[in-house]
């Protein structure tokens, strides 16, 4: 089933990893080269976004990086502006890019408050006002929004600021979906469990018991049913299908990866 994305153009924000490893972004940027898009890679690192181009045409793929705080409506239209001069055309548009401070109602300041919500939801906003008006003169177009489990579950860490925006993400692609779909363009969710990535070290370390990596590792792996977290490539995998013609009749869905967590009663 090589070639699943044969001669696309995909815009991937968030494409370079937050910390050594694979991160969703840049594993999902990988994954589109390797089945044929030619893709913009997007990321406010420029070290990070290079190292994921640099993978993708070590293995003789099509990557351009492109650096750009999305959470800037100036810098999203530039980056668009740049994604058409070099790739003439934008067909999928992967929003990758995500924060997570941890701190309930009481606790989290009004600061930090923002700061999510600006990185996690204002940065999709931006980018699908950008995108959708070049996707609906195409005739065509697919739109892949990350969000979480923690918009329709409680996890057990007090996050408010996550868990509210990743469900104003569902919110916000339904309405995208629903507006959109008699124009070609599909929008949909994918919900993430919990994952290993190298975002979850910095703000979760201390949340699961003495501050170390593997104790919040080994904590995580024991609330799923598989016994293990899931990976980048996992998310990457639900994003190329859900980007592939063979979803071309779902949107406005929610896809939840998650090794069956919220199948769970507790």
């Amino acid at each position: 089933m090589a070639g699943r994305l044969q001669d696309r153009v995909a815009i991937v924000t968030g494409a370079g990893s937050s910390g050594p490893g694979w991160g969703n972004g840049k594993a999902t940027a990988v994954l589109f080269a390797r089945e044929g898009a030619r893709v913009l890679a997007v990321d406010v690192n420029r070290d990070a976004v290079d190292e994921t181009c640099a993978i993708i045409r070590g293995e003789g793929h099509h990557a351009e990086p492109f650096v750009a705080d999305v959470t800037d409506a100036g810098q999203v239209d530039a980056m668009v502006r740049h994604g058409l001069a070099r790739l003439e055309r934008i067909d999928v548009l992967h929003n990758n890019v995500g924060i997570v401070e941890v701190g309930g109602c009481v606790a989290a300041s009004e600061a930090s408050w923002h700061r999510v919500l600006d990185v996690n939801v204002t940065s999709m906003f931006l980018t699908c006002k950008a995108v959708l008006p070049h996707m609906e003169r195409q005739g065509r177009g697919v739109i892949v929004n990350i969000a979480s489990i923690a918009a329709i579950r409680w996890l057990g860490v007090p996050y408010v600021s996550y868990s509210a925006s990743k469900a104003a993400i569902l919110g916000l692609t339904q309405s995208i979906a629903l507006e959109y779909a008699r124009k070609g363009i599909r929008a949909n969710c994918i919900l993430p469990g919990l994952m290993n990535t190298p975002m979850i070290v910095k703000p979760l370390a201390g949340v699961y018991g003495p501050g170390d990596v593997e104790t919040m590792i080994a904590a995580r792996s024991a609330q799923c049913p598989t016994g293990a977290m899931g990976d980048a490539w996992d998310v990457a995998y639900a994003a190329l299908f859900l980007a592939s013609e063979e979803a071309r009749y779902i949107t406005g869905t929610q896809l939840v990866v998650d090794g069956g967590l919220t199948c769970k009663a507790v």
